[in-house]
């Protein structure tokens, strides 16, 4: 079993930098590829980005690339989501979620285990 907690963020302007930590519990999450998903309100829940279980590899939403970064600390067992030039459109609920059985990164039912959300407020 695995445990998420998200924490990290707030209430920001435009532009500014928030970055998200997603805190793992379970002996086999540094195993695990990892997703952070979001959610605005009204609107159905989206793929923001994605890293495997030795951080060698990653994937972004488009409209993220070059401003979103995710990492992971396996010794940690923490999962990092630094977004920079945050926009008002970012606005959202942010959940992380693991991916133990290697499903599609892109489609949150490959995801077994999903954290309660933090939410990011960018005001213009």
């Amino acid at each position: 079993q695995v445990q998420l907690v998200e924490s990290g963020g707030g209430l920001v302007q435009a532009g500014d930098s928030l970055r998200l930590s997603c805190a793992a519990s379970g002996r086999t999450f540094s195993t695990y590829a990892v997703g952070w998903f979001r959610q605005a309100p009204g609107k159905e829940r989206e793929f923001v980005a994605a890293i495997n279980w030795s951080g060698s590899s990653t994937d972004y939403k488009d409209s993220v690339k070059g401003r979103f970064t995710i990492s992971r600390e396996n010794a940690k067992k923490t999962v990092y989501l630094q977004m920079n030039s945050l926009k008002p459109e970012d606005t959202a609920v942010y959940y992380c979620a693991a991916n133990p059985g290697g499903s599609s990164w892109y489609d949150g039912a490959g995801y077994k285990y999903w954290g309660q959300g933090t939410h990011v407020t960018v005001s213009s």
